[in-house]
């Protein structure tokens, strides 16, 4: 596994009023979001946002223009094609220009991770198919990669908490270095880490290479409470 040796970052805290729910997607358009990363295609859809998957695109992400410190993210999203793998970005941050990472692999050496301009990154949650039993699991995205205690046990009950064929609920709280994610009322993950302090939330369409069909997610009821500590 990578382990992160050093990163220096700047973050910028947008907050609205504490306690009072802020509604990200407003059902009709796509207003206050722009798309990075890649050019998987985006839509509104019977007070949806669909993302569909394009051949030979990166990993795409739909990203709020604001960024938000600490908080609850609610969301509920369906896989209407299972084989496509997504997740939402949380805290995270895009790449103004290329930057470098250095990391300490197993074996203790330093090792170097570039990324493009453009290229987001940070904590995702994951949103997979019933029988992978990742959903609710956090990865670091472009960055320190999977990380084991952040993700499901098989065969525990959180990685059983997504269901295929149905909406699923999704909740995530931040609250300085503590970061919740629970799917469909289950905690899957419970963890410490204060690698960002802030950053935007994004929707993912996952790269699927050189397959032209167009998988889709959906995701509807995105809203966010800004929090105090």
């Amino acid at each position: 596994m990578l382990i992160a040796l050093l990163l220096s970052f700047g973050f910028v805290n947008s907050r609205g009023q504490d306690g009072e729910w802020i509604n990200l997607f407003d059902g009709e358009t796509l207003d206050g979001w722009s798309v990075h990363s890649g050019f998987a295609k985006y839509r509104v859809e019977d007070g949806t946002i669909v993302g569909t998957a394009v051949k030979r695109s990166p990993n795409t992400f739909l990203c709020t223009d604001r960024e938000f410190g600490d908080f609850i993210l609610e969301f509920e999203v369906l896989l209407v094609s299972p084989e496509l793998n997504s997740g939402v970005q949380f805290r995270s941050m895009i790449a103004e220009k290329e930057m470098v990472f250095w990391f300490r692999n197993d074996q203790g050496q330093l090792e170097p991770r570039t990324i493009p301009a453009d290229r987001v990154y940070g904590y995702q949650v994951e949103i997979a198919n019933e029988s992978g039993g990742s959903s609710g699991g956090v990865y670091d995205e472009a960055r320190r990669a999977f990380m084991t205690p952040w993700w499901p046990k098989e065969g525990s009950k959180a990685s059983r908490a997504f269901k295929d064929k149905q909406w699923n609920k999704y909740r995530i709280e931040c609250r300085g270095s503590s970061i919740r994610t629970i799917v469909n009322g289950v905690v899957v993950a419970d963890f410490m880490d204060s690698l960002n302090e802030s950053g935007i939330i994004g929707l993912q369409v996952h790269d699927v290479g050189n397959n032209s069909t167009p998988y889709e997610v959906r995701w509807r009821n995105i809203r966010i409470m800004p929090l105090s500590l």
